[in-house]
């Protein structure tokens, strides 16, 4: 019953966060909002609505791993699986602003992540920190790009819907993600106990991998198609979404307890991971993410997940590593 309720929760918000973008682009679209705004609010939004309303869900109902290692584990997949899958497939092009203000963002927010769960907790305060700075940095890049053309694939292939459509498709596509959202969490918690592995493991994988199979299945598509309008800065903007909003969201409605000598081992292969990234897609010579970095990836990729799944000693690490911080 609980992989019924888990592949059901899953797949009931996948398909609401499609239709939300598409019904939140049609209205914004309709009140003429610019393609820039609805880009970086409406998609953004939307993509990561899924792992909004888990987290949100999650921390509610008395389930904290689920809530953080949802977020976590679906960075590492952004960077470590989507990625090196689509890079392998064909190389990806780099666009400057991703080096010049989309990763340092990422990594910054990464960084304060690390930081505020020191205290063995996500407050409402340090959520709302990450949430102003999402805000300010929205605004910084809607009032930079101001000028420049508005070639934001994603948008124009949304399919314009009438306002009484597209606010019919937001009302069953937000009850859809509650819905989901619910039997995910229910499911995710009951499989846990089931194969006896904790609620830390099960998010960082299975429900990771599941919140970001839009994602994933986009970009391969895409790849297939030869298209080259995929980009790693919308990769690199879902991570940024992913802390600054959706935890940020959630610790302002309820405080996140964390265990940090558990999850700073997580948080330490994200900050990895985007460093790892940043040298393969710095421009020493090409401006692509090409195969062989993508099989770097992937294989970092595989060898966290055995980490986790086959129980390393995280603990004795992680302790380590923040006396090591804390000085």
């Amino acid at each position: 019953m609980e992989y019924i309720k888990f592949i059901a929760g899953l797949t009931i918000l996948v398909v609401s966060g499609k239709y939300l973008v598409q019904g939140g682009v049609s209205i914004a679209r309709y009140f003429n909002i610019s393609k820039l705004v609805i880009g970086l609010t409406v998609v953004a939004f939307g993509t990561s609505a899924p792992e909004l309303i888990v987290s949100i869900n999650a921390a509610v109902s008395g389930n904290p791993e689920i809530a953080f290692g949802n977020v976590v584990g679906s960075n590492i997949t952004n960077i470590a699986l989507i990625l090196s899958f689509t890079a392998l497939l064909i190389p990806i092009p780099v666009h400057k602003n991703s080096l010049r203000f989309d990763w340092p963002m990422m990594m910054l927010a990464s960084v304060l992540l690390y930081v505020f769960i020191l205290n063995d907790k996500l407050d409402w305060y340090e959520g709302a920190t990450l949430f102003v700075l999402l805000l300010v940095y929205l605004f910084f890049l809607i009032t930079k790009s101001e000028k420049e053309p508005e070639t934001l694939g994603d948008v124009e292939k949304v399919k314009q819907l009438s306002l009484g459509v597209s606010l019919l498709l937001i009302l069953i596509s937000s009850a859809g993600l509650a819905f989901g959202a619910d039997f995910l969490v229910d499911g995710a918690s009951s499989i846990a106990e089931s194969w006896g592995v904790s609620k830390r493991v099960i998010s960082l994988t299975i429900v990771a991998i599941g919140t970001s199979a839009p994602e994933l299945t986009a970009s391969i598509i895409a790849a297939l198609k030869k298209e080259t309008d995929i980009s790693i800065g919308n990769i690199i903007g879902s991570n940024i979404f992913n802390i600054m909003a959706v935890l940020g969201i959630t610790s302002m409605i309820k405080s996140i307890p964390i265990d940090h000598i558990a999850f700073s081992f997580d948080i330490i292969w994200m900050i990895f991971l985007a460093i790892l990234l940043f040298l393969f897609i710095y421009p020493f010579k090409t401006v692509f993410l090409n195969r062989a970095e993508g099989l770097l990836l992937l294989l970092a990729y595989i060898i966290y997940v055995s980490m986790v799944l086959f129980g390393f000693d995280f603990e004795s690490i992680s302790s380590s590593l923040s006396h090591l911080v804390s000085g």
